[in-house]
């Protein structure tokens, strides 16, 4: 059987290839037996060789059929002609001493190679019963055998016999043989295309690195061994800070790059004994076995989050990134693969909230904090729902003037017994759960209302500024939330001022820019909030179309102490007056830091020395003693 008989897929092709195959066959075996016949016919005689010569006539007929693509009529005519013509000529000669009689079998290795099942057995029970047949004809007197005498063209016959059965039986071994060969080759590609899909299954395509699915196999591994060995299984859970910045800037195939190089260096590291696993997107998994000293896996963590943090060369560019690492071991934190990985991805986010490019150990009270995380995470679903929230205002101070001209709205969330909880422990929570749009534009509504109501009291330049969290940008509907709390509210869209931070346009900045402009082209301003902070690009202050820049505390709480943070600060104001933006100085506690802040330049200042964030009422109060008389309101 040709090689290229099996080199399709394609059910199709493969039938018509097997229909190809049998004619083909079906040709050779009708010629070479039509060639014996005539050999056989030139030395026979009488009925004989008029058998013979209807033999030849119907091998023909089969042959026509074989060349219309008729294969099965024409192995039907092939065979069932041959057997008539045998058994012809088994009866009018030896009987069932013939040597015609030899040409059965190979009609049935003809029948079980070129025909279909009906056609072999039919022809098998034919033969039989023509076998039984002439026995009984023989036996019983009705049949007499003409034994002709042993000459030459009885070789002949025999040879003519041999050969075409012996020819048919090549045929059909050699077919096996080339059968079994690519069949062979094939269960060769399918081995490989197992192994090749196995491992595609259990590894990493961009790092090459075991995948997830893998990982569990070998943390099962490697926890057995630790057992045998009475060792611990690290596991340790790293995830890069900074790396969305990186794709959003540079695209995501530098991002591959990054990672790939990343992963290189990762392996470099670690000792034969220890794995390391791409856990998904900028996450690896190492599995450790170490013993109950955890400062060899302090040493190794370090010394990961140091490879993380040597610069990467992507694309003729330096990029930076750095990694926040978690540790859970086995058997100390559990034992299931999943359940490690839980507590070092818990130990790893507490590594970022202390700073980010560090590591943490797991310990009970992370898990504990979970917990308390979602049952405020409940308790913030329902605050939302029955508004049970607060807008608390802090003034900010004209530092020429001394009088009041804006106020920032600040959220709090009151309890029953009195006390507050503090934003900086729901706003993350409400940001990171999606909650943080519908409680922003609770808050544009509420300042909105308050800004209406201060100026029906006669505040008429006073101004209310907003905070609002990146979230809120990734809402399309920001612009029309924020244009209809201005017309219910029946403020101006001048008296609104929305506090941004720097980092807000790393994200997606097509979309934020068309958000920025739409608000924008309402009336409404913007000031960067804790600018020196964050990325500090000029660019992005252009994007921004911002009026106001908001130092942020940390730089003014040591400016009298520090020399450090005063050029800083005085550059800021300068580069601010200079492109024509207010400076807002935020934190100031004391005179002093109010003296030197005014000897600067700054124009505005917000901070304890004058309030801290309080009701709607009190602020009334406060801004008619602060600004002395109604003429001063502001």
């Amino acid at each position: 059987m040709p090689e290229q008989f099996f080199a399709t897929n394609n059910t199709d092709d493969f039938r018509q290839q097997i229909s190809h195959f049998r004619i083909r066959r079906l040709l050779q075996i009708t010629g070479f037996t039509l060639f014996g016949l005539i050999l056989a016919m030139a030395v026979a005689g009488g009925t004989t060789k008029l058998l013979i010569l209807a033999g030849c006539v119907s091998l023909l007929v089969a042959g026509s059929f074989a060349l219309k693509q008729q294969a099965l009529i024409s192995a039907y005519i092939l065979l069932w002609s041959m057997a008539l013509m045998l058994s012809a000529l088994a009866y009018v000669s030896g009987g069932l001493r013939d040597l015609a009689l030899l040409g059965f079998p190979g009609l049935l290795v003809y029948a079980a190679i070129l025909g279909s099942v009906g056609l072999f057995y039919s022809l098998l029970s034919f033969v039989m019963l023509f076998c039984t047949l002439l026995t009984a004809l023989t036996l019983n007197g009705y049949l007499q055998p003409q034994i002709p005498a042993l000459g030459w063209q009885h070789l002949l016959f025999v040879a003519v016999i041999m050969a075409v059965t012996g020819f048919s039986v090549y045929l059909m071994v050699r077919d096996m043989r080339l059968l079994m060969l690519s069949l062979q080759r094939e269960n060769e590609k399918v081995r490989h295309s197992r192994k090749e899909i196995e491992r595609l299954a259990h590894h990493d395509p961009l790092t090459t690195l075991p995948n997830r699915i893998s990982g569990e196999q070998l943390y099962n591994q490697l926890l057995q061994h630790c057992r045998q060995h009475q060792l611990q299984l690290a596991v340790l859970f790293l995830d890069l800070d900074n790396f969305k910045p990186v794709n959003d800037s540079l695209g995501h195939s530098a991002g591959d790059i990054l990672l790939r190089q990343l992963a290189q260096r990762l392996q470099q590291v670690l000792s034969k004994e220890q794995k390391v696993i791409r856990f998904g997107g900028d996450e690896f998994l190492f599995l450790v076995p170490s013993d109950a000293d955890k400062q060899q896996l302090s040493q190794l963590a370090t010394q990961l989050i140091a490879e993380v943090t040597k610069p990467f060369t992507i694309m003729q560019t330096d990029v930076s990134v750095s990694g926040s690492i978690g540790i859970a071991i086995a058997p100390g934190d559990g034992n299931e693969f999943n359940v490690l990985c839980r507590k070092a991805d818990l130990a790893m986010y507490k590594a970022k909230e202390d700073g980010r490019n560090t590591f943490r150990f797991y310990d009970d009270k992370l898990d504990q904090d979970n917990v308390d995380k979602f049952n405020l995470l409940q308790r913030l679903r329902l605050a939302i729902k029955e508004q049970g929230f607060e807008l608390h205002y802090q003034p900010k101070i004209n530092l020429r003037s001394g009088h009041i001209t804006s106020v920032e709205a600040l959220l709090r969330w009151p309890q029953q017994d009195g006390s507050m909880i503090s934003p900086a422990e729901f706003i993350p929570l409400a940001e990171h759960s999606g909650l943080i749009t519908e409680l922003g534009n609770w808050v544009i509504n509420e300042a909105c209302r308050a800004g209406a109501r201060l100026r029906a009291q006669g505040f008429t330049k006073l101004r209310m500024a907003v905070n609002l969290s990146y979230v809120q940008f990734k809402n399309t509907r920001l612009e029309q939330v924020v244009q209809q709390a201005l017309r219910d509210a029946a403020l101006p869209a001048s008296a609104l001022e929305l506090e941004l931070t720097e980092s807000l346009l790393i994200g997606d900045t097509d979309v934020i820019q068309q958000q920025l402009n739409a608000l924008s082209q309402l009336g409404v301003t913007f000031a960067i909030d804790d600018f020196g902070t964050g990325y500090s690009n000029l660019s992005y202050l252009r994007s921004f179309n911002a009026t106001t820049l908001k130092i942020d505390r940390s730089f003014i709480a040591s400016l009298c102490v520090s020399e450090r943070d005063e050029p800083l600060v005085h550059a800021i104001i300068n580069m601010a007056a200079s492109l024509g933006l207010k400076t807002v100085a935020e934190g100031i506690e004391d005179a002093a830091t109010l003296q030197r802040l005014k000897a600067l330049g700054c124009d505005e200042g917000q901070g304890f020395y004058w309030s801290a964030a309080i009701a709607e009422t009190a602020l009334i109060t406060l801004i008619n003693q602060h600004n002395n008389t109604p003429n001063n309101k502001n």
